[in-house]
């Protein structure tokens, strides 16, 4: 799909660094929320990390696009197509919620609990009047950590068996040091990256184990009369 350089991948990895480790999270009933706010402060972040590095968050890049490649003027309407395919917004959320039941499928817990939030649209700097991509984070979590444990494998091997390129494996930067995963696809315009958030020995007694995904598409072109500054 996308070549382990493009903005996409950058943006999985510093997401990822920013999440896992030890959260005093509430009863069950808050989990879902407070997984979404762990989310919104790895985009936080992230934001912050992209600025000192003049990298751009929107899945494209002005020195680097979505496809590793540096843009150019001189690039034909043709070639600019083919790096961004034209989709409707509502079908890319479609593909996300496809891809996401596809790795919630390999995980395979039938009796944990999922988050229920929907996947969001996010405009692509390159250009944010055309372009965007879709950003889906959920968490699996109410079951025990060994069951976490064991999803997690099963996650690793089942993305490589079904046209997912692990491109990440290991500890991340966390003061917990959680197992985290990062991998694009290889038959569609799809990242992937799984945070195993249970107890480490640098994180000893984690009180919310959950798995945390955070699936993001590279950038689709909206069809004529789009308006991206009204859809979420």
């Amino acid at each position: 799909m996308q070549s382990a350089t493009d903005p996409d991948r950058i943006e999985l990895k510093t997401a990822r660094e920013g999440v896992g480790g030890a959260v005093g999270w509430g009863e069950a009933s808050d989990r879902a929320d407070a997984a979404r706010i762990r989310y919104r402060r790895a985009v936080t972040c992230l934001t912050t990390a992209t600025a000192v590095v003049s990298l751009l968050t929107a899945g494209c890049s002005k020195t680097v696009d979505d496809n590793g490649h540096s843009p150019s003027p001189q690039r034909s309407t043709s070639e600019a197509a083919s790096r961004h395919p034209t989709l409707d917004v509502d079908k890319a959320r479609d593909k996300a919620k496809a891809a996401s039941s596809a790795i919630y499928e390999m995980i395979d817990m039938r009796t944990a609990e999922v988050t229920e939030p929907g996947p969001s649209v996010s405009t692509c700097d390159e250009d944010p009047g055309h372009l965007y991509k879709t950003i889906h984070p959920w968490s699996v979590y109410g079951v025990s950590e060994d069951e976490l444990k064991a999803g997690f494998q099963r996650l690793r091997e089942e993305l490589r068996k079904k046209g997912w390129k692990i491109v990440d494996y290991g500890p991340n930067k966390s003061q917990a040091k959680s197992l985290s995963l990062t991998a694009d696809s290889e038959t569609d315009r799809f990242s992937v990256n799984a945070v195993l958030i249970v107890s480490t020995p640098t994180n000893p007694h984690e009180k919310k184990p959950l798995i945390m995904v955070n699936l993001v598409s590279g950038c689709w072109r909206a069809p004529k009369g789009t308006d991206l500054n009204t859809v979420y």
